[in-house]
């Protein structure tokens, strides 16, 4: 695993996300990983954590008004769309281009932070198993350390139960 904590070598997702955590007051940095970190999987393995400690940011398209739902869960759980559905409403699957227009990011690599425009948000109470849980920052090599209560405190979105 590479660290790197200067913000000025960071890819340009990585900087707004870094941007943003400095505002918020969050004392990690993103980190750059040297090999990419686009799947739950390969984030756990570079990390060198628990595949659950991983938060994996899934985002649904809203129906009714076309919105970008954010869900944020353990990288070892499914999302259950049925129950995010029962939470903010009727879900259709969102594809690359809506992502990378809604949030700012590549699938693989979108932070719960410093979206483009504002989405829904919930996290899955999954990840409180945890006491460090780890997130994307922007870029399918960029990665930043927090807590639950720190995501919680950064997004400002409901835990729920939206798992299978």
């Amino acid at each position: 695993m590479q660290r790197d904590d200067d913000a000025a070598v960071l890819p340009e997702g990585a900087q707004r996300v870094s941007a943003r955590l400095a505002e918020l007051g969050h004392r990690h940095t993103p980190v750059m990983l040297a090999d990419s970190a686009r799947t739950a999987q390969d984030a756990a393995d570079a990390l060198g954590v628990e595949l659950g400690q991983i938060v994996k940011s899934i985002i649904f398209r809203r129906r009714v008004d076309d919105a970008a739902v954010l869900v944020m869960t353990s990288g070892d759980r499914r999302v259950d769309e049925n129950k995010v559905a029962m939470k903010v409403g009727e879900l259709t699957r969102a594809d690359g281009a809506f992502v990378k227009q809604s949030t700012g990011f590549s699938i693989g690599g979108v932070s719960p932070v410093a979206h483009a425009t504002p989405s829904v948000e919930l996290i899955d109470t999954e990840l409180f198993r945890f006491d460090e849980i780890w997130a994307a920052a922007g870029h399918p090599h960029a990665v930043f350390k927090l807590s639950p209560d720190d995501l919680v405190r950064l997004t400002g979105a409901p835990v729920a139960d939206v798992t299978a």
